[in-house]
């Protein structure tokens, strides 16, 4: 089954989402589409990596590992040398013949993306989500095709700019792949076809989505290090650069939602806060977020997350139509139940019956989707195919913003008004010398969203 750049459905929220961002007009590199173009047809796509952590390091050795001929390694970036070093190391013991990076080509500091976009024809975009929008402008307007990762912002005005970008990507004949890798595994793309196709649950009326699990790292602030440095290095734990966990991780099952009911929501209302996590330490962000979302054809999906350990951990969606249930989850457990809870539908893994087979072993019986996403964007490149996930890339990281706005400032959000706030948490512009846009107050605290409440500095809205 081929992975498509939107379902039929999706396709009409989508003119119906670009439709509400404010106009806008990009200036022209001058590129032609066959400059734009550039390595359709060739023999080789010069790959470059920016933002070297555990991710990044991931899509690369992915994007190394096509069946695709003459790909290879050539620049690589991170705030952090140390990071761009580390990734090489480890991507030169996995994939040593595709690794051709001299010292020349290894660029650290916060503008050390720019200098990777120059020499590359496909850019991995893999730092802080923060950075996203305006490291995907700069790729577009080079000509470059994209990989990058979710989410693809961490504000409205973000979003708006990656829309903005994607439209110029679609005029210069670029290739974009979102990692939303839900889209591109086999259990999701056929469950879906059951449901849109086979119409085997009837029509949705209910969801539930979670992202429950234990928590994430952290790391102390070393003594040599700027305030900035330190944010940038623990960037999970502030919003400015990741957005909440909410944005960064549950925006997978949050995607599901918005692809198996066919468009976004048209308001969010929720709540959250801070209940392990509750140290000055761990930035701004929440540990647990709750949301219900309301689509436009008055469908309700409630949304959970939480990182809080010694409890209940669940990472899958659920779908209640007229005729039945389909429950969905990634080690490829999907089926579905009548009304009377038989079991009507199940998927197999690699056409087998996977039994008591459980989690990773369950996986391997398909192909990895991390894998299929590059695959699928080179072989875009080589055959000159339409292929652009920015849309719904940027569609499902604003339904994912504005339940962090609803949850932050305990309010009911509509989609135009969060989709058009003007509140930037993320600077355009940032270098070593800039000040980060919070600080610590004298008792180490940094600025925490509380609903109902004006906490100056804190982001809300």
């Amino acid at each position: 089954m081929n992975t498509p750049t939107t379902t039929p459905a999706a396709a009409t929220s989508r003119r119906k989402f670009i439709g509400t961002t404010a106009a806008a007009t990009v200036a022209s590199t001058g590129l032609t589409v066959a400059q734009s173009a550039n390595v359709a047809g060739s023999d080789q796509i010069k790959v470059g990596l920016i933002g070297c952590g555990g991710r990044g390091t991931g899509a690369a050795s992915q994007a190394l590992s096509t069946k695709q001929e003459g790909v290879f390694l050539h620049a690589v970036a991170d705030a952090f040398k140390e990071k761009a070093d580390g990734a090489l190391s480890n991507l030169r013991n996995k994939v040593p013949d595709k690794v051709k990076v001299d010292d020349a080509r290894i660029f650290a500091g916060t503008d050390a993306y720019q200098k990777v976009i120059e020499s590359c024809d496909l850019v991995i975009l893999t730092t802080p989500p923060g950075f996203r929008p305006y490291h995907f402008e700069a790729a577009v307007n080079a000509g470059k095709n994209i990989f990058m990762e979710k989410p693809v912002a961490v504000d409205s005005p973000g979003v708006r700019k990656v829309l903005e970008m994607a439209k110029v990507a679609d005029e210069k004949n670029l290739k974009v792949v979102v990692g939303l890798q839900r889209r591109y595994q086999n259990c999701y793309r056929e469950a879906l076809a059951q449901v849109k196709e086979q119409g085997l649950i009837g029509d949705i009326v209910s969801g539930q989505v979670y992202w429950n699990g234990g928590g994430i790292w952290f790391r102390d602030k070393r003594p040599d290090q700027s305030e900035l440095m330190y944010q940038i290095n623990n960037w999970y734990f502030f919003t400015w650069l990741c957005g909440d966990h909410i944005n960064e991780q549950h925006i997978h099952n949050i995607d599901v939602a918005n692809w198996f009911i066919g468009g976004h929501p048209v308001s969010a209302q929720g709540m959250g806060g801070r209940m392990q996590r509750t140290e000055a330490k761990f930035g701004q962000i929440y540990d647990h977020h709750y949301v219900e979302y309301t689509y436009e054809n008055g469908v309700r999906v409630n949304s959970q997350c939480r990182h809080q350990s010694g409890v209940a951990n669940a990472v899958r969606e659920e779908f209640t139509g007229t005729k039945g249930k389909i429950y969905l989850d990634n080690s490829g457990r999907c089926y579905v139940n009548n009304l009377k809870g038989e079991t009507i539908w199940k998927y197999r893994p690699g056409g087998k019956d996977i039994g008591d087979v459980k989690g990773k072993a369950a996986k391997r019986l398909d192909p990895d989707p991390y894998q299929t996403e590059h695959d699928t964007l080179q072989a875009a490149i080589r055959d000159n195919t339409p292929l652009n996930n920015a849309y719904y890339g940027a569609e499902s990281t604003m339904t994912a913003v504005m339940g962090r706005m609803a949850t932050y400032s305990g309010k009911e959000l509509k989609w135009e008004d969060a989709l058009n706030s003007k509140v930037q948490h993320m600077p355009a512009i940032i270098t070593p010398e800039s000040e980060p846009p919070v600080s610590p107050g004298a008792d180490g605290w940094y600025p925490i969203a509380i609903p109902g409440k004006d906490i100056p500095g804190a982001p809300v809205i």
